[in-house]
């Protein structure tokens, strides 16, 4: 099962997240989820929600 974890304002930061979270090596996907204001949800297997949103803090504060 898959948990949005994020919804990023634009393509480009949905891209940038989802890199670093895949060098880290998480699964992740991405969605568009409005297309007229191009938001993006961000997706990882529930299993590693608590991991990825510790790593995901970091990201999003440096």
């Amino acid at each position: 099962m898959w948990t949005v974890i994020y919804i990023a304002p634009t393509a480009k930061i949905a891209e940038s997240i989802k890199r670093r979270l895949t060098e880290e090596g998480f699964l992740v996907q991405t969605r568009p989820i409005n297309m007229s204001k191009q938001q993006y949800e961000i997706l990882v297997p529930s299993g590693e929600l608590e991991e990825v949103q510790e790593v995901l803090t970091s990201i999003l504060h440096s």
